[in-house]
This record gives C-alpha cells, sequence and structure tokens, in this order.
C-alpha cells in the first residue's frame, strides 16, 4: 500500500477529524486527504494570532476555499503568556500548548474524537518541543504516523494536483527572532512586514531574522549573488528603516532551517527538555 493509500485507510480508520491546519504544504496535504476521505466530517481550523501574517491567513483560506473543505478560524493567545513571550528555548512548547488547549475542547464540543496536525517524518528529527505539547494534549500527526517526509509531503501533493506544491515553508513569525529575546506583537509586525516586501520583490525562499534592531537577511546559498545584483540594495535598506530596524545585513551562509537551534549546541551537549518532556 502506498502513503497516499495508508493517509486514506488512516482516516478511514478515524472516521471524523478537526485539522491543525495553518496553511503550510504539510497540515494542507492532510486536509486534503482528511476531506477526501471524510467530507463534511473534516474540519479545517487556523489559529489565528500576531504570529500568522495575515497574507498567509488569507493564502489558508484561498486554498480550503479551492480544496473545499470547512474551514474555520479561532484565535489564540500565547503572547500573553510570559513563558511564550520571554522566547526560551522550549517556546513552541507553550505556543502548541496554547493552540491545542484551543481545538482540543472545540473538537469534544463538535463531536470530534481526533485532532490532527500537519508534523512529519522529517520533524521528529529536529529539536522540537511543540510536538511533545500536542502529543500530551493527545494530538495525532498522520504524516510522522506513517514517516511521511517533507520532500514526499510535496511529492504526494504534486501527484494531488495541489498547486502550493512548492510552496515555500513558512513558520509562525516567532521563529525569526534569538531565544532570549522578548517576543511582542510591534517586533513580529516588522519582522513580517519585512518578509512581505521581499517577497513583493520575488524573493520567495527567505527569512529576515530578527536580532534587536539589525535584521539578517537569509535565502538560498544559491541565489546571493543574483540577490545582490538584481536587489536595489539602497532602497531595500530605505524600507527596512520605514520598518524600524537600524541595521540590515545579509547572512552570507544562505538559509538553512533550524539555524537559530545552533546556539542550543554551543551551550551544552543537547538541547533543554522542553516543559514535560523526557529522554
Amino acid at each position: 500500500m502506498g502513503q497516499l493509500e495508508q493517509l486514506r485507510s488512516l482516516f478511514a480508520d478515524m472516521g471524523q477529524a478537526l485539522i491543525a491546519y495553518s496553511g503550510g504544504i504539510d497540515s494542507t496535504l492532510v486536509a486534503k486527504v482528511a476531506h477526501d476521505v471524510l467530507g463534511d466530517r473534516a474540519l479545517a481550523i487556523t489559529a489565528v494570532s500576531p504570529s500568522l501574517l495575515p497574507e498567509d491567513l488569507e493564502e489558508a483560506q484561498l486554498q480550503a476555499a479551492t480544496m473545499g473543505i470547512r474551514h474555520e478560524c479561532v484565535t489564540t493567545h500565547e503572547l500573553d503568556n510570559p513563558n511564550y513571550s520571554s522566547n526560551p528555548v522550549n517556546r513552541c512548547y507553550f505556543c502548541k500548548s496554547e493552540l491545542h488547549d484551543t481545538l482540543k475542547p472545540l473538537a469534544l464540543e463538535r463531536g470530534y474524537p481526533y485532532v490532527v496536525d500537519g508534523v512529519n517524518g522529517d520533524d521528529l528529527q529536529d529539536y522540537r518541543p511543540g510536538i511533545q505539547a500536542a502529543k500530551e494534549r493527545g494530538a495525532r500527526s498522520p504524516l510522522a504516523e506513517l514517516g511521511i517526509t517533507k520532500a514526499q509531503v510535496r511529492q504526494l501533493s504534486r501527484e494531488l494536483g495541489l498547486p502550493w506544491w512548492d510552496k515555500p515553508a513558512q513558520p509562525c513569525l516567532s521563529s525569526r527572532f534569538p531565544y532570549g529575546e522578548e517576543i511582542t506583537v510591534a517586533k513580529l509586525q516588522r519582522v513580517g512586514r519585512a518578509e512581505v516586501h521581499l517577497r513583493r520583490l520575488g524573493w520567495q525562499h527567505i527569512r529576515v531574522r530578527s536580532a534587536g534592531d539589525t535584521a539578517r537577511i537569509e535565502l538560498p546559498p544559491e541565489q546571493i549573488k543574483d540577490f545582490v545584483a538584481q536587489t536595489d540594495l539602497p532602497a531595500l535598506v530605505a524600507a527596512f528603516e520605514n520598518l524600524g530596524f537600524l541595521y540590515v545585513t545579509l547572512d552570507l551562509e544562505g538559509y538553512h532551517s533550524g539555524k537559530l537551534n545552533r546556539v542550543l549546541n554551543q551551550t551544552q551537549s543537547s538541547p533543554p527538555l522542553p516543559v514535560g518532556a523526557s529522554r
């Protein structure tokens, strides 16, 4: 049985499912297969907070409408929790705790026995304390359960004819800040608008890391030369200064997922345990 058939079988066994749907390629594949199998017994829910760009919310809504799945939004308040806003190394634990503490009661109220997310097989190999928070609250991760990797998510999405199969990964904006730097609504909006500005210039696979008043632009290493040659750098600096940054830099190494986690390996042999986790 192929991976797509396994996914379909998994949802058929569930009977009903509420999907934690961010609009990213992983949760979108989960939502698509769930809807194909369950129809109106599948419900996609997007959590709306300052960590989600309005543009990304609009994309999520458009994708849901295209797939035909029922879609709703709920508001989450992770920034109200100082355990999150202080940005400790296990920040994601508190983010996912807020998410699933919101979704689980909603699922029970609506009669959905399962809350599922888009965690994939590759995510289990990285430091992702949020996964533990989801597990503690009974959430299921169909892609991870079946060992489906990010590359396989894209392949399956392409096979299903999803036009966004090659959509760049877009984790929440809080991931743009080094651990220990306080996260505020203003900072999230600033870094979010900076990334939107770069997208509108045609650079899609990018990150703007924010450290204090410095913006550090990351893009794939093979695109760095073209970026420098094709971009009006003074105009870009001016645009970022208008957003509130004092300094604008370019990361010469290029973009790598999870780069901010390197500090964990520099300070100790293994990352600190998230609340409730065990080795």
